[in-house]
């Protein structure tokens, strides 16, 4: 009797390679961070500008740490904070002896760069604009190389301290601090 060994090696070898994919489905959070009012981090660089204060109006830049150092007050805590939180922090420090009424305002100079890796032209740190997606910013990385999967690329994103990587299309739009990994294809 003889087997049908080809078939066999066959079956064999798509199970194993489907074993191999590391696909999961995007979590739900993922997409929605797109939604959310943008949240500070390190690398960020503000501008804050305090009305009639010009020896306080300056950019900032978001440390390591989280923080921001602002005069007179010190370390203000920025990571995880909108513009109009930083604000209020700023404006609550101010108040505690150095200024009676601070009128503040936040607003983002420079965003933290995002990260382009794998099957590109050029892989690197580049700088973030809003509006960003997925093929703008491999097109700045330098394009495809040959073998790019084209199709879906993996994006980490973290997301209030939790670091999530999801598969997305290339017309996804992109957030300040995402890294990009265009794999290679298969055939």
């Amino acid at each position: 009797m003889r087997r049908p060994a080809p078939l066999f090696r066959a079956l064999l070898a798509v199970s194993l390679l489907a074993g191999c994919t590391s696909y999961r489905p995007t979590p739900p959070a993922f997409h929605d961070a797109l939604t959310q009012p943008y949240r500070l981090g390190a690398g960020d660089r503000v501008r804050v500008t305090v009305f009639e204060q010009e020896g306080l109006t300056n950019t900032y830049s978001v440390d390591q740490s989280g923080f921001i150092s602002f005069p007179l007050v010190g370390a203000v805590a920025a990571r995880g904070s909108t513009a109009q939180q930083l604000e209020k922090a700023i404006a609550v420090k101010l108040r505690q002896g150095y200024l009676r009424d601070p009128d503040v305002s936040v607003e983002i100079d420079r965003y933290r760069p995002i990260f382009v890796m794998g099957e590109v032209g050029a892989a690197g740190q580049y700088s973030y604009v809003p509006g960003l997606t997925v093929q703008k910013a491999i097109a700045i990385a330098g394009g495809f190389s040959a073998r790019a999967n084209q199709a879906e690329v993996d994006v980490t994103r973290d997301i209030n301290g939790e670091v999530m990587t999801g598969r997305v299309r290339t017309s996804d739009p992109l957030l300040p601090g995402d890294t990009i990994y265009v794999r290679e294809r298969l055939f």
